[in-house]
């Protein structure tokens, strides 16, 4: 069984940054992936790496602010969130999943979630 768990979040003012890690355990080489949730929206997609290579894909609203890295002798992957937004506040997931496909949204596998707050 895969678990994962979220650290980092916290309240920031708008144009500074945070950042986010995520320790997995219990299985190794999968492609991670972040997500978040605001209030009364949707979960959206964030960011993703790929086991092997460090494929990257971001969403449009973060591409250019965030960074998603990895450290595959910790089992760990980080988001590091630059310049941010109120629009930015959510609880951010971490997500993980078998295939190196960045591009996939089928993940099996989430964390609990990070409150992450943003204000003006």
């Amino acid at each position: 069984q895969v678990q994962l768990v979220e650290s980092g979040g916290g309240w920031v003012q708008a144009g500074t940054s945070l950042r986010l890690s995520c320790a997995a355990s219990g299985r190794s080489s999968l492609t991670m992936g972040w997500f978040r949730q605001a209030p009364g929206k949707e979960r959206e997609f964030v960011a993703a790496i790929s086991w092997i290579g460090g494929s990257t894909y971001y969403a449009d609203s973060v591409n250019g602010r965030f960074t998603i890295s990895r450290d595959n002798a910790k089992n760990t992957v980080a988001l590091q969130m630059n310049s941010l937004k109120p629009e930015d506040t959510a609880v951010y997931y971490c997500a993980a999943k078998a295939g190196p496909n960045v591009r996939n949204m089928e993940y099996s596998y989430w964390g609990q979630g990070t409150q992450v707050t943003v204000s003006s």
